[in-house]
């Protein structure tokens, strides 16, 4: 496979349930799964991301960005189409994904390293690593929920990017903390693509995209609107919004 990633003609369809029961009744009904009660978070999507690639990803809230994501992770199964993806994979989505709010901030690189599939010696080997990029001080052994939404989010970009994940996933986070810290977290990023890694990034942050992304795909309604050159691909989404 000589891209990391293939997504062909894929599409996922959520129920419209006001209830969890509501929601599980109607996923059980067959044939509801793309009727009446649901809705189409992903139409058809096919795309290609070469390996080595930093892909942007960028579209209005509710598009479908974050959804396309987890399809790739193998979150969410979809319910037509196709998911190809060569390598170890790693999602970076939000500030609470994988983290137990009453853990300590070292239990947590435990944690969330298991889920990346990390044993415990190799997280230990990788701890002096985590809290030198994170910044994260003596506060790694205080639980999180004393954390500031900052220091969560640069804890996350510390585990998921340390244990060099072949193909990384990012949603909405790379632009947290002081100008030093995403600068960092920009190297980070390229040091990673340079060691044969790829990255797929949600992000509104514009500038970012122009600077360290290969190419931008814009999603709308759940569809690709467009897809190539980072510039030519914002200037359509103002054209989408305006």
């Amino acid at each position: 496979m000589t891209n990391a990633i293939e997504m062909s003609d894929v599409s996922l369809h959520f129920p419209r349930g006001k209830s969890l029961i509501r929601s599980l009744r109607n996923l059980m009904r067959r044939g509801d799964s793309a009727g009446k009660g649901s809705f189409t978070a992903l139409d058809k999507i096919t795309l290609e991301v070469k390996k080595g690639e930093v892909l942007g990803v960028i579209g209005r809230n509710g598009s479908g960005k974050s959804t396309m994501l987890r399809v790739i992770a193998g979150i969410y199964r979809a319910d037509q189409g196709e998911v190809k993806v060569s390598g170890r994979t790693s999602l970076l989505a939000g500030v609470n994904v994988g983290f137990n709010q009453n853990l300590t901030g070292r239990e947590n690189v435990h944690l969330y390293g298991s889920i990346l599939g990390h044993s415990k010696g190799d997280l230990d080997e990788m701890m002096a690593d985590i809290l030198d990029f994170s910044e994260i001080g003596d506060f790694i052994d205080q639980p999180l929920r004393t954390y500031s939404s900052g220091m969560k989010a640069r804890l996350g970009i510390a585990i998921a990017s340390a244990v060099e994940p072949e193909v990384l996933l990012i949603d909405e986070v790379l632009g947290v903390g002081d100008p030093q810290f995403r600068e960092k977290s920009k190297k980070r990023i390229l040091d990673l693509v340079t060691n044969t890694g790829t990255v797929v990034m949600v992000s509104h942050s514009f500038s970012l995209m122009t600077e360290i992304c290969n190419r931008v795909v814009l999603i709308d309604n759940g569809k690709v609107a467009a897809i190539g050159d980072a510039s030519e691909v914002i200037s359509a989404y103002y054209e989408l919004t305006s």
